[in-house]
């Protein structure tokens, strides 16, 4: 399985701008440019997109280990930061509100952690991947 996208850039860096689309049609010449990535600028820009990537993989990770160990989540709600500085993604950080039913807290934390380490998204990330989560 491949997935694409296309990345079209015209201009100068700062002040040019670009437009990403995905084979998917999700994402359809959406824009991005230095303000969007830098400042607060109309847009999308490439760590948004790697937290949407993460949050989601992730999130199908752990709902599949879950269903692994018999348990299905009631709703599993990620939030993930990226956190970007000098031209380095030095941490994804993920914060989990979980809700599964019968589930007790040290399975839990097993389960959601193996999750962490294995998601496809985890694994080509070469940053620091924290995690907190709540478990109701």
């Amino acid at each position: 399985m491949k997935r694409t996208a296309i990345a079209v850039w015209k201009g100068s860096g700062k002040d040019g701008n670009g437009n990403l689309t995905t084979k998917s049609g999700v994402l359809e010449n959406t824009a991005y440019s230095y303000k969007s990535r830098f400042e607060d600028g109309k847009g999308t820009n490439p760590e948004e997109l790697i937290a949407a990537a993460h949050s989601g993989c992730f999130t199908m990770a752990l709902t599949f280990k879950l269903d692994e160990a018999g348990y299905t989540a009631t709703e599993l709600h990620t939030d993930c930061a990226i956190d970007f500085q000098n031209q380095t993604i030095v941490e994804s950080h993920l914060k989990v509100k979980a809700r599964v039913d019968g589930i007790e807290k040290d399975e839990f934390d097993m389960i959601i952690n193996d999750a962490k380490e294995n998601c496809p998204i985890s694994k080509v990330l070469d940053t620091n991947i924290t995690l907190e989560y709540t478990l109701n």
